[in-house]
C-alpha cells in the first residue's frame, strides 16, 4: 500500500497531537495528585491526626533475587509507629494475595505481630491488588469513610486522591522512602500509575472483587 504525501503528512500530525496529548495528559494528572495531597500528608507522627483504621498498603517482602524489599520494611515501621502512638487502633492491610505462593498481607500481619501489635488488632484484606482495590475496599466491604493510609509518600498522594474520588476521607503517613536506582525506578513507574488513576476514573473503573461486608472492631 502506497501512501500519497499528503497522506503521510496528515498521519504524522495525527500521530504528533496524539504524542502531545499524553504528554499534556501525563504532566496534568501528575500535577493535580500532587496538589490534592498538600496537608493530608504527614512524616512526622506527632503532627497526624488520629483515625480508627490505618490502612497499609500492600507490597512484596522480598526483591526477585531473595533480600529484603526495602518498601515492606519501612511501611512496617511506620505502621507500628503509628499504632505505639495511639494515631490508629486497627490495621488494615490490603494486598495481593494471587495464588498460594504469594501473600502479602499474610506477610505484613507477621511482621506486625513480631514487632508488638496484637493480632486481633489487625484485619487482612487479600483482595488488594491495586491501589483502587485497597481504597474502595476499605470503604465498601470493611465500612470505613475516613482512613490513614500507610505507605512512601509518593503512594500516599495517589491512594488519597483516589480516596477523594470515592468518597473516603483520608490522610497520609508517609514511610521511609528509597534512594538511588531503585527509588528512581519506582518514581517512573508512579508517573504513569497516576496517569492511570484519571483514565481510571474517567470509565469509572471498580475493584476486580468485592463481596460480604467485614466490621472492624
Amino acid at each position: 500500500m502506497r501512501f500519497t504525501r499528503k497522506s503521510l503528512k496528515r498521519i504524522l500530525i495525527i500521530g504528533l497531537l496524539f504524542f502531545l496529548s499524553c504528554c499534556a495528559l501525563l504532566f496534568i494528572s501528575n500535577y493535580t495528585i500532587g496538589r490534592y495531597s498538600k496537608g493530608k500528608i504527614y512524616s512526622d507522627v506527632h503532627a497526624i491526626q488520629k483515625n480508627k483504621v490505618g490502612l497499609l498498603l500492600g507490597t512484596s517482602k522480598y526483591l526477585k533475587n531473595g533480600n529484603i524489599n526495602y518498601y515492606f520494611k519501612y511501611r512496617v515501621q511506620a505502621t507500628v509507629e503509628l499504632y505505639n502512638s495511639g494515631k490508629i487502633d486497627f490495621v488494615l492491610v490490603s494486598g495481593d494475595n494471587g495464588n498460594k505462593h504469594y501473600d502479602e498481607p499474610t506477610d505484613f500481619k507477621n511482621e506486625l505481630i513480631r514487632l508488638g501489635i496484637p493480632e486481633e488488632k489487625i484485619f487482612l484484606d487479600y483482595a488488594g491488588f491495586r491501589t483502587l482495590d485497597s481504597v474502595v475496599r476499605a470503604k465498601e466491604i470493611f465500612g470505613q469513610q475516613q482512613i490513614t493510609i500507610i505507605s512512601q509518600q509518593f503512594h500516599n498522594e495517589r491512594a488519597i486522591y483516589i480516596a477523594s474520588k470515592h468518597g473516603v476521607s483520608a490522610v497520609g503517613y508517609n514511610a521511609k522512602d528509597l534512594k538511588g536506582r531503585s527509588g528512581i525506578r519506582t518514581k517512573v513507574r508512579e508517573y504513569f500509575a497516576r496517569t492511570k488513576v484519571f483514565i481510571d476514573i474517567l470509565f469509572n473503573v471498580e475493584p476486580k472483587f468485592l463481596g460480604e461486608p467485614i466490621v472492624i472492631e
